[in-house]
């Protein structure tokens, strides 16, 4: 069993932990020829979500002053609101143009790394310091919640498009993991 870090941060990183790894177990179950799939006309596709909640890992990154993916998004204003509203409409260009499974999940990993990596190196006094966030003054720690919500938010998005397509969960169902252990007299 490894040793976790204590307080906040390491029950952040735990939580992360498990959002990371669904996340990319899902990106990775969907075959290619499943990526361009949306459940209504209306909803993203497969591809769609994973490339909008890895840029909206970079995004949230750059509202608290994080430069993740200059390569992305070049020259920004420093000023709150013209700054989202271009990352923001850079992340619809992403969404409609990175659609091949490899550069989708390239793209996961890569946001995923910034993510963790960024909220490591925070002190304690960075994760207190007031920001605005969608034009309301939070902590930058809270920033990191709803990045996290997020991605939850969207797992769960694609935990359905897995069962609207035929495809089961791509993570043991614990129920009968628990099954098996009482069986064996474990539990």
């Amino acid at each position: 069993m490894s040793t976790r870090t204590p307080g906040f941060k390491g029950e952040y990183l735990w939580e992360l932990d498990i959002a990371e790894h669904q996340l990319l177990l899902l990106a990775e179950a969907f075959p290619a020829d499943s990526y361009g799939w949306r459940a209504a006309e209306s909803a993203r596709s497969v591809s769609e979500i994973l490339v909008h909640v890895a840029a909206g890992n970079f995004m949230l990154l750059g509202t608290v002053g994080v430069e993740a993916a200059p390569d992305l998004y070049g020259k920004l204003d420093p000023a709150v609101v013209p700054r989202m509203l271009a990352m923001i409409t850079r992340n619809e260009e992403l969404e409609k143009n990175i659609l091949d499974r490899a550069a989708v999940i390239a793209l996961m990993k890569r946001s995923l790394a910034a993510w963790r990596s960024a909220f490591t190196q925070a002190s304690d006094a960075e994760l207190e310091r007031q920001d605005t966030l969608f034009g309301e003054r939070t902590t930058v720690r809270r920033m990191y919640m709803r990045g996290l919500t997020h991605m939850h938010e969207h797992m769960g998005q694609l935990i359905a498009y897995t069962r609207a397509i035929g495809l089961p969960a791509p993570w043991p169902d614990w129920r009968e993991a628990g099954k098996k252990m009482i069986q064996r007299g474990v539990a």
